[in-house]
């Protein structure tokens, strides 16, 4: 197992400056982890970083806010911003490098180039709620993997679609860069951490267990036999909304194409996304895989 740095990490601010530090790595014989991130990191990130570290020789994580993931009516303006404890953390877990860009550093005037999700992996769920998001989301990770060269990158499964996503992008477009999904991490609650729970009063914050609680009743449904993905839905649809979540949607889908099944199997994926006042959630579990979550206090 690598031994982690004791140091700062290094600071870079440009692609360029990302694209030299791993290529010194890169020359001498060192593998190179990259854990891209939004900042406002917690302890989900941190278990990717502790990954990244026990994995390879360097590691590099990106804290860059993205615009181009955003849309006109979401939070990309009051999205927390810790950058100071951010470090703090890195030189904690031992990583080498953080890359700190600017917006003007990695979206530079006059860029044309786009890149579009199309199918159901972009254009269902999450691709339909926030429409554009992953065509933001395929551009910045493609920016970062061709100016990291990273073997590895590290992604959180919370995210599940995202996920999907990147694997299908670092897969066509050649990347050579090994995509690892590591587990969700939740709080002793069961609710997935998040940075947007930051956002959550506590009585929001108690009416959110109402999702791992819903996850886990159909997933026990599941175990017990329940195999139609239109009734697991149903329950926790019927969670969320009995403690006056908005859901956005819940569905039961195949995880690599993130297309919606009729019925469920092991590896399929529960997702799904709901309101809690003006901060918007997500989770998901994997049937057959993922122990339930813990949804105490609902």
């Amino acid at each position: 197992m690598p031994i982690p740095s004791t140091e700062a990490p290094e600071l870079l601010a440009t692609p360029s400056e990302l694209r030299s530090w791993s290529a010194r790595c890169h020359a001498a014989g060192l593998s190179v982890g990259m854990v891209p991130t939004m900042g406002a990191l917690h302890a989900g990130h941190r278990a990717l970083i502790e990954r990244a570290v026990a994995d390879n020789d360097r590691v590099v994580v990106t804290i860059f806010v993205s615009p181009a993931q955003f849309g006109p009516r979401e939070d990309f303006a009051r999205y927390p911003r810790t950058l100071d404890a951010d470090l703090s953390l890195l030189g904690d877990v031992g990583v080498h490098a953080a890359f700190v860009p600017s917006v003007e550093a990695m979206y530079p005037p006059g860029l044309v180039t786009r890149l579009d999700i199309s199918g159901p992996l972009g254009e269902r769920l999450e691709g339909a709620s926030r429409p554009g998001h992953f065509n933001g989301v395929a551009l910045v990770v493609t920016k970062l993997l061709v100016a990291g060269l990273p073997d590895r990158a590290y992604f959180g499964q919370k995210d599940a679609q995202q996920c999907a996503v990147v694997r299908r992008l670092a897969r066509d477009l050649d990347t050579g860069v090994e995509i690892v999904v590591c587990p969700t991490v939740r709080d002793t609650d069961g609710l997935a951490i998040s940075s947007r729970n930051l956002y959550l009063s506590p009585e929001e914050r108690m009416r959110a267990l109402a999702i791992p609680s819903g996850l886990a009743e159909a997933m026990a449904q599941f175990d017990a036999g329940e195999r139609h993905s239109s009734a697991l839905a149903t329950t926790v649809r019927s969670c969320l909304e009995n403690k006056g979540l908005d859901v956005d949607y819940v569905a039961v889908v195949k995880a690599d194409t993130f297309s919606e099944v009729e019925t469920a199997a092991p590896t399929n994926q529960i997702v799904l996304a709901a309101r809690i006042g003006n901060t918007r959630l997500i989770d998901v579990v994997r049937l057959g895989v993922d122990t339930a979550p813990v949804g105490r206090g609902v």
